[in-house]
């Protein structure tokens, strides 16, 4: 029971200290109220008050609480406004590549720069944190910091050149002069790994096999050394646009004009299978264990295959390219941009014989077109970024979604870090930023 009690002694009459008329403790018994003395200061004359004073007065104010529009704009901020370090580019943001230690993010630009960022958080959301002791709400202070500025390098393309991670902390980069050369953490171009002629259109590295391919849009060089590559034999010159190897390195898949070739890195390399399309593929991304490619087409829809038995299948109507596809490891599905929601398929139930099968309902279906998702490495979630600026993060199978930005410039571009712990986002007007979330929000 609360103290609204007292007395001043044993057994004497119990004395008020409420105030009747508003309910409210007094400091000491007897003493009057606020009301009643605001009610006597209202009757008594009004000593006149300057406009210096006044100005002053609510000077004191704004510096004490803050001005009132700063409190309305705290109230707007957005989850990315409150967890998301962001710089801002010259150029728009062409694509982001983790490091394999995950300690930093590389951004290309499409004016031939590259920006590095670390992932380590000097304001991290738990240090924001807060709990009110009353009602036991959780809220995060805004950052009072500005972020520590992202490391460029000079020009090293025409255009966004291909990037791709390397050692622990480190990238491999595609330059205009054919040098596929080693980035580090700290901005600094190393050694020259591979040298061919021309322009580097496409890169891939396996960290497992100790490979690396590289192609200048014609021809694919395969090395597993500094210095030694070797042209793949291939039987009809066609461009390429993108290489990727699976995830042991014992494949390689290559992605142009005529369509998707495969080709085994053991031994002798060689093609192993040919799969023709009349569509331009722009995208490859291997399944976690190798048995399955996905391959976004130009002209909506993407190529699905199976490496176990051959199989392969085209799932099409997608109203948008679909630059980019995901795989979930922890649901076994694949997802793909290009649609006005999150297209996922279960792969208990691959969509080779119907776009219907499998199907996994995800998010919810909007008016602007997904342009690239990202699958959690641990956990059942799939982010998606749209044309409009809107970043979401859904529950695989669910149409519940955290909304991280309701609006904002293209996101061109997303990834997460090995751990999970960290989305980071490029987007058309150059923005790149780095989303770090609290070990608490996704249980």
């Amino acid at each position: 029971m609360c103290c609204a009690w007292s007395s001043k002694s044993q057994g004497a009459a119990p004395t008020r200290n409420w105030c009747r008329t508003c309910m409210k403790r007094r400091r000491a018994p007897r003493q009057p109220c606020t009301h009643t003395r605001r009610a006597r200061n209202a009757s008594s004359p009004r000593k006149a008050t300057s406009r210096t004073s006044t100005a002053a007065s609510r000077q004191r104010m704004e510096t004490d609480e803050g001005p009132a529009m700063n409190q309305h704009a705290i109230q707007n901020l957005t989850l990315f406004d409150l967890l998301a370090r962001s710089w801002r580019r010259p150029s728009a943001i062409a694509d982001l590549c983790f490091s394999a230690d995950g300690s930093t993010v590389a951004f290309t630009c499409v004016d031939g720069t590259v920006t590095i960022a670390a992932t380590a958080d000097q304001e991290p959301p738990e240090s924001r944190i807060r709990v009110s002791n009353d009602l036991g709400q959780t809220s995060i202070r805004p950052r009072e910091k500005l972020p520590a500025p992202l490391i460029a390098t000079a020009v090293l393309g025409d255009g966004d050149v291909p990037l791709t991670s390397y050692l622990r902390s480190g990238f491999l980069v595609g330059t205009a002069a054919g040098e596929a050369a080693h980035l580090t953490a700290s901005g600094d171009v190393m050694e020259t790994l591979i040298k061919i002629d021309g322009p580097m259109a496409a890169i891939d590295h396996s960290a497992r096999a100790a490979l690396t391919a590289v192609s200048n849009g014609q021809d694919v060089f395969l090395s597993r050394g500094r210095g030694d590559s070797v042209r793949l034999r291939r039987g009809v010159p066609s461009s390429i646009d993108a290489l990727a190897f699976s995830p042991g390195g014992r494949r390689l898949a290559c992605a142009g004009e005529n369509g998707l070739s495969i080709w085994t890195t053991e031994g002798d390399a060689g093609p192993i299978r040919e799969i023709p399309l009349t569509v331009h593929p722009i995208s490859i991304r291997w399944s976690g264990d190798g048995t399955w490619l996905a391959c976004g087409l130009d002209t909506g829809g993407f190529v699905l295959a199976n490496m176990a038995d051959g199989r392969t299948g085209i799932v099409a109507g997608f109203p948008s390219p679909v630059r980019a596809v995901a795989w979930s490891l922890q649901e076994n599905a694949l997802f793909a941009s290009g649609a006005y929601r999150i297209a996922g398929w279960s792969m208990t139930a691959p969509p080779l014989d119907g776009e219907a099968s499998g199907a996994l309902e995800t998010g919810r279906t909007g008016l602007v077109p997904v342009e690239t998702v990202a699958a959690h490495p641990k956990k059942n979630l799939i982010a998606a970024g749209y044309g409009n600026g809107r970043i979401t993060i859904s529950q695989i199978g669910a149409r519940d979604e955290l909304l991280v930005r309701p609006l904002g410039n293209a996101i061109t571009a997303l990834a997460w870090s090995g751990d999970g712990r960290h989305l980071a986002v490029g987007s058309v007007d150059g923005t790149a930023a780095i989303v770090t979330f609290p070990a608490q929000m996704f249980k």
